[in-house]
């Protein structure tokens, strides 16, 4: 017999915690990419083939975008610090953990000495409906998928 049906997980459901910071809702959250650049490398004596190395570990940025509210959390306990170079303040924790259907932890990412590098102010427009839309770029210095 076969195994447990496991359907995938579905993109929708997710909760981000940031040190000291609370900050509810976010229409998106981008979960950045990760690399290793190769380097190559071949000794005199070796066939003429080139050996492939791990290099420099590469992390993509993290994107948070969310509904403008009265909330100040981010831009003044994060954002500000970083605009007055407070970087021991600035650095922090950052994981972002998918939700099942139910509402249960079901992944979880962790970013090391993360700080907001970007923040972007929605843009406005007198004849249109949409939400307006602030954003906030977090660069990191590592990046791990754990179990939640």
């Amino acid at each position: 017999m076969v195994g447990e049906r496991k359907d995938p997980y579905r993109t929708f459901r997710f909760l981000l915690e940031i040190d000291g910071i609370v900050q509810a809702g976010f229409s998106e959250v981008t979960i950045p990419d990760a690399s290793s650049e190769p380097v190559e490398y071949r000794e005199g004596s070796e066939p003429p083939t080139v050996r492939k190395l791990p290099g420099l570990n590469k992390y993509g940025n993290v994107t948070l975008k969310w509904g403008i509210t009265d909330s100040m959390e981010l831009y003044e306990k994060w954002w500000k610090l970083v605009e007055e170079c407070d970087m021991e303040k600035a650095r922090k924790n950052v994981a972002i953990i998918l939700m099942d259907c139910e509402g249960n932890p079901a992944a979880r990412w962790e970013f090391v000495e993360a700080w907001p590098s970007k923040y972007d102010a929605p843009d406005l427009n007198a004849t249109g409906t949409d939400v307006a839309i602030e954003t906030l770029e977090i660069v990191h210095e590592g990046m791990k998928r754990v179990k939640p």
